[in-house]
């Protein structure tokens, strides 16, 4: 009956710290958000740089532009209080990892924010203007020649515009962080070099498969562009997962 009872306030002690992280990052998207919100004009200006001059992008319902602008403060501020958010993830394990292993989350830490930011770099700068431009000007084909750019004139909502943007830049960001975590988990013990190069053929059909999901559009020639990083990003996994499980088998040995 004791150890019953032990269980039962190891739960509520778990429970109860859980809540005091996610208040805290609560608090720290609130915050983030507001700060993102007095900015978020500035990053309207910033999405729509890659956009053709053609462009006029309007909004349909009273309520639209401010809806839209809500939601870009939301993201500018969910991303800046990433840094937080993975530090009170970090705080809630930190009692199941060992003191060696809290060091290698310290260490990848900043390596996260840096490989989302370098996806984000890419995506805006090398992915998004030919992404805009085809689906801007993509109006099928017919196999009599005749122009099919009658059939419709583009007449693009701000709010669709941003969103589909903003989740293609998110999305790759999120990928690029692959070698980060890949590299932690061998750090760890999780993972290991040779199955992860056991498993390259299936890595390379995910990443087109990711390519297709992540790209908002059918060409193969976009989807392989977000396909190629992917593949280069699971190589250089391969190889930092190679130096991280030496190291640790060295750290192994000394101890």
């Amino acid at each position: 009956m004791s150890k019953e009872k032990n269980n039962k306030l190891t739960i509520f002690s778990h429970l109860i710290e859980l809540r005091s992280h996610l208040i805290k990052a609560m608090i720290a998207i609130v915050i983030c958000t507001l700060i993102s919100f007095a900015f978020a004009r500035y990053v309207f200006e910033f999405l729509l740089i890659p956009a053709p001059d053609t462009l006029n992008p309007i909004y349909t319902e009273m309520t639209g532009f401010i809806s839209i602008y809500m939601k870009v403060a939301l993201m500018g501020g969910l991303i800046l209080s990433m840094p937080v958010l993975v530090y009170q993830a970090i705080m809630f394990v930190s009692p199941g990892l060992s003191r060696q292993e809290k060091n290698y989350v310290y260490i990848a830490m900043p390596w996260i924010t840096i490989m989302f930011l370098s996806g984000v770099a890419f995506t805006y700068y090398i992915m998004v203007p030919p992404v805009i431009n085809f689906l801007l000007t993509w109006q099928g084909f017919s196999i009599f020649g005749s122009d099919t750019s009658q059939i419709a004139k583009p007449m693009i909502t701000i709010d669709n515009y941003i969103s589909v943007v903003t989740r293609f830049i998110v999305a790759v960001g999120i990928v690029f962080e692959t070698p980060v975590i890949i590299t932690f988990l061998a750090r760890i013990g999780v993972v290991k070099s040779e199955w992860l190069a056991s498993k390259r053929r299936w890595a390379i059909v995910l990443a087109f498969v990711l390519a297709a999901i992540i790209t908002p559009t059918f060409d193969p020639i976009n989807q392989s562009l977000v396909a190629a990083p992917i593949i280069i990003l699971y190589e250089m996994s391969i190889w930092l997962a190679k130096i991280a499980s030496k190291k640790r088998a060295e750290a192994e040995a000394e101890a």
